[in-house]
């Protein structure tokens, strides 16, 4: 029961910080694209 539960809460972090790099991602892709959306228009 034990293992379990450890395999489980291992599992449920890993699924977080799958999902934190993932944000962090999208976040640099909007930023990028922002930048060059204002170079072009200056």
């Amino acid at each position: 029961m034990t293992r379990k539960i450890a395999l489980m809460t291992l599992l449920a972090a890993s699924l977080l910080a799958t999902a934190c790099n993932t944000v962090r991602g999208v976040g640099r892709d909007v930023q990028s694209v922002g930048q060059a959306v204002e170079k072009t228009t200056n």
